[in-house]
């Protein structure tokens, strides 16, 4: 299912890419708790500082849609300078800066 929401998602005008793939993972998410055989898939969706959109899986593993509609796969902690709020009661992200030299951009087949 991922695999299809990022195809198409390239295959989309560059503008509509980021709401477009949102749009698809809320449906991916739907989908696999309806159904609730096995773990639970998961994204969030963050806003980089560089006004990328964010996409964080619960495995490690992040694709980004930059500010002119180029998807990348990314590492969610080693291609982001990340600050954090932290408080005695949780560790939340405050900031993504996307790293994309150490990224991978995901181009149309």
């Amino acid at each position: 299912m991922l695999s299809n929401a990022i195809a198409l998602a390239l295959a989309a005008p560059t503008q509509a890419r980021a709401d477009l793939f949102e749009c698809l993972t809320q449906q991916i998410v739907a989908m696999v708790s309806a159904s609730s055989c096995g773990r639970a898939w998961t994204c969030t969706v963050h806003r980089g500082t560089d006004g990328s959109r964010v996409f964080r899986g619960g495995i490690g593993h992040s694709i980004v849609i930059d500010s002119d509609g180029r998807l990348w796969r990314a590492r969610s902690y080693e291609d982001f300078a990340t600050t954090y709020n932290i408080t005695p009661h949780s560790c939340e992200i405050a900031s993504l800066t996307p790293l994309y030299d150490q990224m991978r951009e995901y181009l149309s087949r």
